[in-house]
């Protein structure tokens, strides 16, 4: 499979002086479900945000969908959907409904088109029988599918998750877990942060672990999972399946 993301020698360095990655190099294959892992400061995040523009390199580059977002941010953006630790930072609507609608009318879409996005990305997470409810009054697994309809809804190729089950319990875990596989089943690639491989390592086709800001190991699960440990990250506890044996949707 070809590279939809390509990662060439990345260094960020911020104004206080620290650096947050230093010559990260990854390539992600189209279509694909990756898991990038590590302790706090390992360069998770910082990473993330350069998909789309929201950090730029110091040094090296970043290419998606051989668009360059320090040059092409606004194409970046239409490219990656990026989902934040933070549900509440990301919705902006009085309704689920608007929320889900308030990207694709900022593209200018046509309304038939942005009704049609909206009902697309509401039965995909499964909140269409909530499309009239206030979001504040959602619950926390409900807000966290509302902003990925949200990004949904906007058609991006990559769909970025960061810690998307932070602080979630079962049903809110299952809830946004079966819409990422869905999504990969679509053909989009999926990247999701998380310290937690209990619960996604099960459906991932690769893991990448940091630390440091680096790019400590990567590969298929079942290779890269034996330096969890050196990563900070607990090895989640395995049966007879291995890896295949990890999941929440069974």
């Amino acid at each position: 499979m070809p590279s939809v993301i390509a990662i060439d020698r990345l260094s960020h360095r911020f104004a206080d002086g620290t650096w947050g990655l230093r010559e990260v190099s990854l390539a992600v294959e189209e279509g694909s479900f990756v898991v990038i892992a590590g302790e706090n400061g390992s360069g998770k995040t910082t990473l993330l945000r350069h998909l789309n523009a929201l950090l730029r390199p110091t040094a090296g580059s970043v290419r998606v969908a051989g668009v360059d977002p320090a040059r092409e941010p606004l194409r970046a953006r239409l490219l990656v959907g990026m989902l934040f630790q933070d549900a509440e930072s990301q919705i902006v609507g009085e309704t689920v409904r608007e929320d889900v609608a308030f990207g694709p009318e900022n593209l200018g879409l046509p309304r038939p088109e942005i009704e049609r996005r909206v009902a697309a990305a509401l039965g995909r997470t499964g909140l269409a029988h909530l499309a009239d409810r206030r979001p504040h009054l959602l619950s926390g697994g409900e807000k966290r599918r509302l902003t990925l309809a949200g990004v949904l809804a906007m058609e991006p190729r990559v769909v970025v998750c960061d810690e998307p089950f932070s602080s979630l319990d079962y049903a809110g875990v299952r809830g946004v877990l079966e819409a990422l596989i869905s999504l990969q089943g679509e053909g989009r690639t999926v990247i999701v942060t998380t310290h937690d491989l209990d619960k996604v390592l099960g459906h991932a086709d690769r893991l990448v672990l940091m630390r440091e800001g680096r790019v400590f190991r990567e590969g298929r699960p079942e290779e890269a999972l034996a330096s969890a440990g050196e990563c900070g990250v607990k090895r989640p506890v395995l049966d007879s399946r291995g890896v295949r044996g990890l999941t929440w949707l069974s």
